[in-house]
C-alpha cells in the first residue's frame, strides 16, 4: 500500500510537532549519572539525589567575600561624637573605628556599583551624610535591625554561623530571589473566572507543576498560618489540611526543596512525613527558619511600604519580601556556611 504524498507530509509534520513538544520537558530533565547518599535508616528511601554537575557550578558561582581586617578601637563610642556622627540610630554604640569598618563593608556588600550611586553615595547624601532624603538609607537602616534580630533570635535557624547583609545581597542592591503577591494574569468571566492561583506551567515557583504559584502570600507573610496536609480531626474543617490548603503546602515545600538544592527526605521521613519523632533535626531547623521569614516579611519589609517608592514595589502595591530562596540561593547552608557575620559580631548585638 503506498502513502500520498499528502500523507507522508501530514505525518512528518506531526512528527515535527511532537520533537518540538518534547524539546522543553528535556530541557528540564537532568542527565545521569546523579549522586545518591544515605541520610537515614535503610530501606525508608531516606536519600538525598544530587547532580554533581550543577553542583559544581553553584559552588564555581558562589563568591566568598574576604572580611575586613579588625581595627583597634578609638575609644570614642558613636554616640557620643555629636561633631562627626549625627542621626546615628541603630548603630550608636559602636566605636567609631569599629562603625566605619562596618559601613565600608555595607558598601560592598550591598552597593559596589561604579557611577553616582557607587558605594556611600547608594544610600547618603555625600554632602550630608546624616540626611535622611534617600530611601535606602531608611531602608538600609531597617535591614540592619532586621540582620540583628536574625542573629540575636533566630539562632535555632541560623546558628552561630548567622547572616550579614551579603548573605541575601551578594554585592547587588536588590537581591536575587525575592517575592510580591501575585495576582496572576486576567481571566475570562463565569467558570474560568479564577485559575485559583494554578495550573500556570511556566511559573517556576511550584516546580512547573499545577500547584499555587503564589505559595508565599498566605504561608510566609502571616505569623501563625498553618501549613498542614494531613487532618488532626476526622473532617478537615478547621485544621488547615483541605485540598486548597494542601496544594498551597505541597506548592511550598517544593520551593523549599528547590531553594536549598534538597530533597523532601533533607526533613522528612518517608515512612511518615508528618510524624515529627520521625524526621530529621533538619526539620526542625526548617520550621524556626518559617517563623523567622514570616516574621522579617510582616515586621520588617512590611513596615517599609510607605517608603519603598512604586517602582521598588510588586503589581499589587505591597514591598518585596524574602523567601527561603532569598538566603539559600540553591545550597541547604547559605555561602556554603561561610562564617561571614563572625568577623562582624556587632550584626549579632540585640536591638535595644
Amino acid at each position: 500500500m503506498k502513502l500520498s504524498a499528502t500523507t507522508l507530509t501530514a505525518s512528518l509534520l506531526v512528527s515535527v510537532i511532537a520533537i518540538l513538544l518534547v524539546i522543553p520537558m528535556m530541557l528540564q530533565w537532568e542527565r545521569p549519572p546523579m549522586v545518591s547518599t544515605q541520610e537515614g535508616f535503610r530501606g525508608l528511601g531516606m536519600e538525598q539525589v544530587t547532580n554533581p554537575r550543577l553542583a559544581a557550578k553553584l559552588k564555581a558561582a558562589t563568591v566568598l567575600p574576604t572580611p575586613d581586617d579588625p581595627v583597634p578601637n578609638d575609644g570614642v563610642l558613636v554616640k557620643d561624637d555629636h561633631e562627626n556622627y549625627k542621626n546615628v540610630q541603630v548603630l550608636g554604640d559602636l566605636d567609631t573605628a569599629q562603625f566605619n569598618r562596618l559601613m565600608g563593608a555595607i558598601s560592598l556588600w550591598v552597593a559596589p556599583q561604579d557611577g553616582d550611586n557607587a558605594s556611600c553615595a547608594y544610600c547618603h547624601n555625600t554632602d550630608n551624610m546624616a540626611s535622611d532624603e534617600k530611601y535606602t538609607k531608611v531602608v538600609a537602616r531597617r535591614m540592619l535591625q532586621m540582620t540583628k534580630t536574625i542573629n540575636s533570635t533566630y539562632k535555632p535557624h541560623v546558628a552561630e554561623t548567622g547572616v550579614t547583609c551579603y548573605t541575601c545581597h551578594r554585592g547587588n542592591p536588590v537581591p536575587a530571589n525575592i517575592w510580591s503577591t501575585n495576582p496572576g494574569p486576567k481571566q475570562a468571566g463565569g467558570f474560568a473566572a479564577s485559575r485559583q492561583g494554578q495550573n500556570l506551567a511556566h511559573q517556576p515557583i511550584p516546580a512547573f507543576a499545577a500547584l499555587p504559584y503564589d505559595p508565599f502570600t498566605p504561608l510566609l507573610s502571616k505569623p501563625d498560618e498553618r501549613i498542614r496536609v494531613v487532618a488532626t480531626t476526622a473532617l478537615p474543617a478547621g485544621t488547615g489540611a483541605d485540598v486548597k490548603s494542601t496544594e498551597t503546602t505541597y506548592a511550598l515545600m517544593m520551593h523549599m526543596s528547590t531553594a536549598l538544592g534538597v530533597n523532601c527526605t533533607f526533613c522528612h521521613n518517608t515512612r511518615q512525613f508528618a510524624n515529627w519523632e520521625q524526621s530529621r533535626p533538619q526539620r526542625v531547623t526548617a520550621w524556626h527558619g518559617i517563623q523567622m521569614v514570616r516574621d522579617l516579611n510582616a515586621n520588617y519589609l512590611g513596615s517599609l511600604t510607605d517608603v519603598f517608592p512604586a517602582n521598588r514595589k510588586g503589581p499589587e502595591g505591597d514591598v518585596f519580601k524574602v523567601d527561603c530562596a532569598t538566603c539559600h540561593q540553591g545550597v541547604n547552608k547559605p555561602l556554603y556556611g561561610f562564617p561571614l557575620a563572625k568577623s562582624y559580631p556587632e550584626l549579632s548585638v540585640p536591638n535595644p
